[in-house]
Order: C-alpha cells, then structure tokens, then sequence
C-alpha cells in the first residue's frame, strides 16, 4: 500500500509542477491553454510540433523551462512505472490485487477531479504566480521580438581583422547609423565589455562588434576593406539606407493614416 500511496504523490507532484510551468510560461506572454499543452507535452515527452512550439525553442526564457520540464518529466516517468510495478507485484491475493487497484483508481480520480476543479485551479494559480513573483527573477523579455528579428534585420558579432575598413577608426566618423546599422557593444580581449559605446571609442583589431542592423548591410561591412574602394561602399549604403528610411517612413504614415 506504500507503494500506491507514493505513486499517487508522484502524480501529484508532476501536476503541480506542469501546473507550475503552465504559470511560468504564461508570463512569458503564452496564451493559457497553449502554455498548458507545451507545458503538459514537454513533460510527457510528447514532443509535438507545432507553430506554438517553434515561439517556445526561441524564446530563452521559454526554453529553459521547457528543458526543466522534460529532465523532470523524464525521472517522473520512470518513477511512476517502477513504483506501479512494486504497488502491484507484492500482491498475494485477489482480494489484495483488487483493493490496490481500487484504491489507485480511486486516488486518480480524486487527484483528476482536483485538477480540473475552477476552484482548486484559481487557488492554485494565485499562489504560483505569488511564489514565482517572490523567489524568482524571470526575464521574461523576448529579446527576439522587441528587436524585430527575423526576415532582414538581424543582431551579428563581426570580429575587426588588420585591413577592415572600419579598423582603427572613431565611432563617430564611420557613421555607421547612417548605414542603417547600430554598434550595441564592443568585446575587446583584456577589457570589460562597452554597451552601447560612444562616438569616441576607436575600432581596433581584435575586437568583436555587436551590430543590429539589415542582413545585407551587415554582410557587406563585415567583407568591406580599407581603402578607397571602402569609403565608395560606405557612400553607396548611406544612400541606400536613405532610400529604405523613406520607404519605411512611407509606410508608417501610410499605416497610421489609416489607423
């Protein structure tokens, strides 16, 4: 009877905790029954895909906890298969056999009842969404999104080698903006990391930039040398930034003028 009992505890546990995940994701800006069914899958091991699961893997916050889940998921089906097995293997009788099973079809439906009751499931929610709110820190900023990735925009390293053209000059000279691309940071070996770095830093080689900007411009910097040739590249993206600024801009007004 030990055995079914802590069956029934495992069960338990693994509703609470996709309950728990189900919360979590939530947060992370997931529509309920779809964080129900990613939370409830990745803990089944179902693994299904969806257009839903894709927003999941990229999604850092989304991902961890799903990860968690199927770690955990994995232990608890093993636990729950090795404990039913004891639950029922040391049965003498049919008597003894039939009230185990009794007992584990009666528990089931209690811990099902539970789970699906409004009242348990308001009560539950409340103080999750308490307990996450006060032991934990989730970031749950889709980066991604806020950024518009995706299509032709897109956040790069790009490593400054000897001849580039933009080695050794000043921030505010290249006028990088002006070519649609923006320098978020700058990683130089044996120094502490620039967010966001000003007009007076100077580009060395060695150094790794972080740049937002559209796939193409970014391309053409990163292969872009030093020399006349460079500062005729540079002239053509200015202008063709300048062309796609006022496209977008067109658009905009377009769209709020419809609005």
């Amino acid at each position: 009877m030990t055995a079914l009992i802590t069956l029934l505890l495992v069960i338990a546990t693994s509703l609470l905790i996709t309950r728990v995940a189900t919360v979590a994701l939530t947060s992370t800006g997931l529509s309920r029954e779809a964080a129900r069914f990613q939370a409830r899958s990745a803990f089944s091991g179902a693994g299904f895909t969806t257009s839903e699961s894709e927003s999941v893997v990229g999604h850092p916050v989304r991902r961890r906890i799903i990860m968690m889940l199927i770690l955990l998921g994995n232990a608890g089906i093993v636990t729950v298969v090795s404990t039913m097995v004891l639950g029922f293997v040391n049965t003498q009788t049919t008597g003894q056999w039939l009230t185990r099973l009794g007992v584990l079809v009666a528990g089931l439906l209690g811990l099902w009842l539970l789970a699906n009751s409004r009242v348990v499931d308001r009560v539950l929610n409340r103080m999750i969404e308490r307990a996450l709110k006060r032991w934990t820190r989730l970031d749950v900023s889709d980066y991604a999104g806020l950024l518009h990735l995706g299509g032709d925009y897109q956040v790069v390293e790009m490593k400054v080698e000897a001849g580039d053209w933009v080695e050794n000059g000043l921030l505010e000279r290249l006028r990088l903006a002006d070519e649609g691309i923006l320098v978020l940071g700058i990683e130089r070996q044996g120094v502490a990391y620039v967010g966001t770095p000003r007009g007076d830093a100077v580009l060395k080689a060695g150094d790794t930039l972080i740049l937002y900007g559209r796939a193409t411009a970014l391309d053409e910097l990163d292969r872009r040398e030093a020399g006349e040739e460079g500062e005729a590249a540079h002239r053509r993206a200015m202008v063709e930034q300048g062309v796609i600024g006022e496209v977008e801009a067109r658009e905009m007004k377009g769209a709020e003028e419809e609005g």
